[in-house]
């Protein structure tokens, strides 16, 4: 009898051991979670430079464009909708920090008519520039923070 009692203390003490281990692990991703992201406010927080960007997009049979817009943080950017944009479609935003400058055109239609090209300019200068037919025509641009 002395023995089952251990053996069920045994098992009872590795069962809690386990499951501790198990909580402990993944309680310990979401703080890592956390911590990153506060990390990235912070950065945020301390490059508080603007700079403005220009998005373009050329082609034909575009249903939607997607981009960063003013406000967010570089882990939660602010974005923004156009619908059935008349193209070429053309944007200028200003950003802070480090949030990175994306534009995603949305060309639904897979066929041949949907030919795109996105563009994003910084002072003039291309910083991040994508073509594509059908389904590879969604695929969109998106570039560093020109002020890291």
């Amino acid at each position: 009898m002395r023995r089952s009692i251990r053996s069920i203390r045994s098992v009872t003490v590795a069962t809690l051991a386990a499951a501790g281990l198990v909580f402990g692990l993944s309680g310990c991703s979401d703080v890592k979670e956390a911590a990153k992201d506060e990390a990235v406010d912070q950065v945020d927080k301390a490059v508080n430079e603007t700079y403005e960007v220009t998005y373009e997009v050329t082609g034909k049979s575009v249903d939607s464009i997607e981009f960063t817009a003013a406000g967010g943080t570089a882990s939660k950017p602010a974005m923004e909708t156009v619908d059935k944009p008349a193209l070429p479609w053309k944007k200028t935003v200003t950003l802070r920090g480090i949030v990175p400058p994306s534009v995603m055109p949305i060309a639904l239609d897979a066929g041949a008519d949907a030919q795109v090209t996105c563009k994003i300019t910084y002072k003039g200068k291309t910083i991040a520039e994508q073509s594509g037919a059908g389904l590879a025509a969604a695929g969109g641009c998106v570039a560093v923070s020109p002020i890291v």
